[in-house]
């Protein structure tokens, strides 16, 4: 067939459009991937809310930037991979540079949102033995990205002694992440009934509040809500050299006693994305069994509806779509 189904974004006005749209070929440094999962992230959330969001390269675009499925078609050229490989399309954001997103599915380019696309091979990463279609689609952003934030920017391992902010589709994976480096780990939400997972996963203690951990002395603070208040806490709650990595998005802006960052020597630490090899050890934690990502399956009709669902926090782990399921109904 030469047409395929895809979910558009224009602008924030008409939000997603499910379209009809040719199926794409390949140009030199290119496959094409049969789509067997898409991760839902609370990025796409912030696109289709807000028009100066700065993370989209282009204009219509088919949004979904956690990728994994089969490869279809080789583009001109390529000999390192073959049809039927099963793979995932990283988002190497590390090294941070300019250009990060210009090849980013998703970002870049069209991305997940569809029965096909186009995935650059030098971001390409092949799903290791017993990690599903899915498993891989988060690891991709989500996952990856919780693990850049604990592991490489706030270094946590055996004797440390963290907190999560935010039990989300980042915070969830983070404390696993911490834990399976021996670290000591505390999550805090808004939300209680999240905190029986969390404790599942690895938390020692669960609060709603960074307050309620006043005899705590952490070493860093990850805050994947990143609300303002929740930094600023952040920043009170870490001892004296300690570390707060900040990923989550939801205040445009933050408040902050400069005396206490100060006086206390404290890092603050912006976050983003991960490198490829990042994503490969998180997916070899996954083909180990020792990281088990939180999923939800959604119809891929509907999407907008899941991202709504997000957007509202009425989400507990991470969703994906198989956009090719409708086929097999």
């Amino acid at each position: 067939m030469s047409a395929m189904r895809a979910f558009h974004f224009d602008d924030v006005q008409s939000g997603l459009q499910l379209r009809t749209v040719p199926r794409p070929r390949p140009e030199q440094g290119q496959v094409v991937i049969q789509i067997k999962a898409a991760g839902l992230c609370h990025s796409d959330c912030f696109i289709l809310r807000d028009d100066q969001y700065k993370m989209i390269m282009k204009r219509p675009i088919v949004l979904g930037h956690e990728v994994a499925g089969t490869v279809i078609e080789l583009g001109p050229g390529i000999s390192n991979y073959e049809l039927g490989d099963r793979v995932v399309a990283g988002i190497p954001t590390h090294p941070v540079a300019r250009d990060s997103f210009t090849k980013a599915i998703g970002l870049g380019y069209d991305g997940g949102y569809a029965e096909q696309a186009i995935a650059w091979v030098e971001n390409l990463i092949r799903i290791p033995s017993g990690v599903s279609f899915a498993q891989a689609a988060v690891a991709a952003d989500s996952i990856a990205t919780a693990y850049h934030a604990v592991i490489t920017e706030g270094r946590v391992g055996p004797d440390s002694t963290v907190a999560i902010v935010g039990l989300g589709g980042l915070g969830l994976p983070a404390i696993q992440i911490a834990a399976i480096h021996g670290a000591r780990v505390y999550a805090v939400d808004i939300d209680e009934t999240k905190f029986p997972l969390a404790r599942d996963l690895g938390a020692v203690g669960c609060a709603n509040s960074l307050d309620k951990f006043r005899d705590t002395a952490f070493d860093t603070a990850v805050d994947f809500a990143g609300a303002g208040i929740t930094t600023a806490a952040a920043v009170n709650a870490v001892k004296p050299c300690g570390r707060v990595i900040v990923v989550g998005l939801a205040a445009t802006q933050m408040n902050l006693i400069t005396h206490a960052v100060i006086t206390r020597n404290i890092t603050l630490q912006g976050s983003i994305g991960s490198s490829l090899e990042e994503l490969k050890e998180v997916l070899r934690l996954i083909a180990d069994g020792r990281l088990s990502p939180v999923l939800e399956e959604v119809p891929f009709d509907s999407i907008p509806q899941g991202l709504e669902r997000l957007a509202q926090g009425k989400v507990t782990g991470r969703l994906f779509t198989d956009p090719t399921a409708f086929d097999r109904r």
